[in-house]
């Protein structure tokens, strides 16, 4: 089930919205737990074991860190069990496949692949629950020791299936002590309907004219079409992907929830260090904190600086997927981020922003090249394609076509990836028409069409 569909819209939420608020206090994080149980079911009923098993798990090591009968060593090798159990977890139903192949193509065997399907929110929910763990471990928060209160936390629907990644350190007063309010209750609804628009009337339209150019023969692509193909892309991911982030930040404020932001307008930067500050902003939260800093971050020399962000963005790379073309797309960002912190950023500092943004925009984009496309021929066919080195024409009539009937949805996709002032006036009239006008309209758009992909469902 995912937040843009009917089912979800007009039976799963209000149901739980209605038990929720006649819930007594002591009851409303069972409840959440639940719901947020059938919520994961509904699209695969098998895979919550996996959930429970794992959240079952790190429940156990938390309170095992908790625990003062262990010594200081003791609990190191509690906290290196309970990471080593996750990343075994995850590499099992998300790169065990993509290890088989690369053996078999390597040493010329055929071992079969398994025909296991990857969780659903499996790397959302892992990285949760580890960052629970090594706080723990930390003492930077208690251990939860009612197993309802952390099955919540790791299982709540809001943001179960595609994040933010929410640390627990956020949340963990919030999972006792949160209050709810009518203001609050309409914040998340007006943010989630924003961010329903987003997906569904910017995303899923936009995301049709880069499946017809993706899907087309690469070999004859005009480059012009190719630019729009993958700025279509790049629009697609963003209003896809922060769209989501909008609802489940809206789902929270619902249910007295405070999520930290995912994205802030990151097509707007001016470097690429910039636009990863802006581009889901949780996970590059989590790296920071948990890898990157661990290791050293930026005080044992530049080298070794060097170093942690090599390490940090192959991760990176490798965490989006199981595929070659996840790793090239880290270790890319991650050589333009070592460029960048050795001299590029005061060579930016020395010209026009304008300049700048571009700089930006260019190498976003072609990043998005090796991101989106998953057969590294594609990729480098597409790239030939961008650069006009396929002997193609610059464009074609299918290019000015593709252009033209796009143009008005362009010039919205523009419009809203800047920050913009707020308009109109909260809590006038004017705010609650527009707000219901949009629900109502993404509504239609749900009912009329057959198109409405999830592209953070791969990860």
């Amino acid at each position: 089930m995912v937040f843009s569909s009917l089912t979800f819209l007009f039976i799963f939420l209000p149901i739980v919205l209605v038990l929720y608020y006649c819930s007594p206090r002591r009851f409303k994080n069972l409840l959440l737990f639940l719901t947020s149980l059938l919520f994961y079911a509904w699209g695969e009923p098998i895979y919550i074991v996996i959930m429970l098993f794992s959240t079952l798990m790190d429940y156990t090591f938390g309170l095992l860190l908790g625990s003062t009968k262990f010594s200081s060593t003791g609990r190191k090798v509690i906290v290196v069990i309970s990471i080593t159990f996750n990343l075994l977890l995850l590499s099992f139903f998300k790169y065990v496949n993509f290890l088989i192949e690369n053996i078999n193509i390597l040493l010329g065997t055929s071992f079969p692949l398994t025909e296991l399907a990857l969780p659903i929110g499996i790397s959302f929910y892992t990285f949760q629950s580890m960052s629970y763990i090594i706080d723990v471990y930390r003492g930077t928060v208690k251990v939860q020791r009612n197993w309802i209160d952390f099955g919540t936390y790791v299982a709540l629907f809001s943001q179960l299936v595609a994040g933010p990644i929410v640390q627990y350190k956020t949340i963990a007063e919030q999972l006792r002590n949160r209050k709810e309010s009518i203001e609050h209750f309409a914040i998340g609804i007006r943010r989630f309907t924003i961010g329903l628009g987003k997906k569904v009337l910017l995303a899923n339209n936009i995301g049709i004219l880069w499946n017809t150019i993706s899907n087309s023969n690469i070999e004859t692509l005009p480059m012009l079409t190719a630019w729009l193909g993958i700025i279509a892309f790049a629009f697609q991911i963003y209003f896809d992907f922060s769209g989501y982030s909008d609802m489940a930040i809206g789902l929270g404020y619902m249910f007295g929830f405070r999520f930290n932001e995912n994205f802030k307008y990151p097509y707007i930067a001016q470097s690429i260090t910039d636009f990863w500050r802006r581009w889901h902003i949780s996970l590059g939260t989590w790296f920071r904190e948990y890898v990157y800093i661990p290791l050293g971050g930026n005080r044992r020399g530049l080298m070794l600086q060097f170093r942690n962000i090599f390490i940090v963005w192959l991760l990176t790379g490798f965490w989006h997927g199981a595929n070659w073309n996840f790793v090239f797309w880290g270790l890319y960002f991650g050589i333009i981020l070592l460029f960048e912190k050795w001299w590029g950023l005061k060579l930016l500092s020395q010209i026009p922003r304008w300049m700048r943004h571009i700089y930006a925009i260019l190498l976003i984009l072609i990043g998005w090249v090796l991101f989106s496309l998953d057969n590294l021929e594609l990729i480098f066919g597409y790239s030939k394609a961008l650069f006009g080195l396929n002997n193609q024409a610059i464009w074609n009539q299918e290019t000015l076509y593709l252009g033209y009937t796009n143009v008005v949805l362009f010039l919205f996709l523009i419009t809203f990836s800047m920050p913009l002032k707020k308009w109109p006036k909260e809590h006038s009239v004017l705010n609650l028409g527009w707000y219901g006008f949009l629900f109502l309209l993404s509504v239609a758009y749900l009912v009329d069409s057959t198109f409405n992909p999830f592209l953070y469902f791969r990860f």
